[in-house]
C-alpha cells in the first residue's frame, strides 16, 4: 500500500524537482545576469495567478485556440481523404509517397515569408502554417490505418452492394478512427509548437503576440508565466485527445 501511494505521487514529485532545479538555475544565472531573477518560479507563479484574472489574457488564449481549431480542421479535411486514398490505392501511394515525405521534412516555419507574401498579414498565413504542420501525422496515420484493415470487410461491403461512399463512411472510417485520433494527437503537439512563432508574424492577438508584448514591456515575470500557461494548455489539449482516443478504443 505505501509503495502504491508513493508511486501515485511520482508525477507530482517530478514536477516539484523540476521547479526546484528551475529556481536554483535562476539563482545561479542571477549572479551574472540580475534580470534572470524575474524568470524565477517565485516571480512566475504569482504573475500567472495575477494574469488569470485579466480578461485580456483570455482573449489571447481564445484567439490562439481558435487558430488551432481552424488549422486542425483544414489538416483533417486534407489529411484524412488523402490518407484513405493512399491506403486504398497502391498506385497513388507509390506516385505520391516521395513527394509527401519530401514536403513533410520541410519545416513549416520556413514557409512564413512565402505565406505572408501570398496570403498577406493576418490570420490566413497562420492558418496555412498550422495546417501544413498538422496534415502529415494525420495523413500518415490514416494511411496506416487503412493499410491494416481486414480486406474481408471491404469484400463483404461490396457483396452487400455498398457504394464507394458507403464503404468509406460505414466501414473504413469507423475502423480507422483510432488511427485518425492518434494522428490528431500528434498533430496537436506539432501545431502547439508552431503556433507561438507563427503568432509573432504580424498578428495583433494570440499567445505568441502576448509573449512579444511582455518582452517589449520588459515584463519577464509575465513572459515566464505565459510560457507556463502555454505548457499547461498544450498538456490539457493532449490529455483531452488522449482520453477521446481511449474512449473510442474501448467501444
Amino acid at each position: 500500500m505505501p509503495y502504491r501511494f508513493v508511486f501515485s505521487l511520482l508525477p507530482i514529485i517530478g514536477l516539484l524537482v523540476a521547479v526546484v532545479l528551475w529556481w536554483l538555475g535562476c539563482l545561479w544565472l542571477a549572479q551574472s545576469t540580475p534580470i534572470a531573477q524575474n524568470l524565477s518560479p517565485l516571480r512566475a507563479f504569482p504573475a500567472l495567478y495575477k494574469l488569470q484574472g485579466e480578461a485580456l489574457l483570455w482573449e489571447h488564449v481564445a484567439t490562439s485556440l481558435q487558430r488551432v481549431l481552424v488549422g486542425l480542421s483544414f489538416a483533417l479535411l486534407i489529411g484524412v481523404p488523402l490518407g484513405i486514398l493512399t491506403g486504398l490505392s497502391s498506385a497513388f501511394a507509390r506516385s505520391s509517397g516521395t513527394l509527401f515525405q519530401f514536403l513533410r521534412m520541410i519545416s513549416p516555419l520556413s514557409w512564413m515569408p512565402i505565406a505572408v507574401m501570398v496570403l498577406g498579414v493576418g490570420d490566413a498565413p497562420v492558418y496555412f502554417l498550422l495546417a501544413f504542420a498538422a496534415v502529415w501525422p494525420i495523413l500518415l496515420n490514416t494511411a496506416a490505418g487503412v493499410a491494416q484493415l481486414d480486406p474481408n470487410w471491404l469484400l463483404l461491403a461490396r457483396s452487400l452492394s455498398a457504394t464507394s461512399w458507403e464503404r468509406i463512411w460505414r466501414v473504413i472510417l469507423p475502423a480507422i478512427a483510432p488511427h485518425i485520433l492518434t494522428g490528431v494527437r500528434l498533430a496537436i503537439g506539432v501545431i502547439w509548437i508552431i503556433l507561438v512563432p507563427a503568432e509573432m508574424l504580424g498578428v495583433l492577438a494570440g499567445l505568441g503576440y502576448f509573449i512579444l508584448d511582455t518582452r517589449d514591456r520588459l515584463a519577464y515575470h509575465e513572459l515566464m508565466a505565459t510560457i507556463l500557461l502555454i505548457g499547461l494548455l498544450g498538456f490539457l489539449l493532449d490529455y483531452l485527445v488522449n482520453r477521446l482516443h481511449k474512449f473510442w478504443a474501448a467501444r
